[in-house]
């Protein structure tokens, strides 16, 4: 089992940043791979990014790339979701996973991949 906790969501004005973070206990990553997905509103969830926990491969919706990154620490087991630029349309909580997903686009992004969730984090932007 691994228990996931996320933290660092927050009220942040568009253009700001947040970094959330998702630490793991029970279990190390070292096997699995992390994603993060949000979900707002009335809306489906939505995969945002993933990393692999043993090579630090990354990938990320195109929604988001170029201004969030996934990055991890060893020492803490914990992933990191820094955001950057963010957007009204980036409001949403946010929620890790880990699973083991074959790397590919489709089955990164599916949330059936991810077997433990963490209980989600809220981000509010206002603009």
């Amino acid at each position: 089992q691994v228990q996931l906790v996320e933290s660092g969501g927050g009220l942040v004005q568009a253009g700001g940043s947040l970094r959330l973070s998702c630490a793991a206990s029970g279990r190390t990553f070292s096997r699995y791979t992390v994603g993060w997905f949000r979900q707002a509103p009335g809306k489906e969830r939505e995969f945002v990014g993933a990393i692999r926990w043993s090579e630090g491969s990354s990938y990320y919706a195109d929604s988001v790339k170029g201004r969030f990154t996934i990055s991890r620490d060893f020492a803490k087991n914990t992933v990191y979701l820094q955001m950057n630029s963010l957007k009204p349309e980036d409001a949403a909580v946010y929620y890790c996973a880990a699973g083991r997903p074959s790397w590919t686009a489709t089955l990164l992004a599916s949330i059936h991949e991810y077997d433990y969730w963490g209980q989600g984090t809220q981000v509010t932007v206002s603009s």
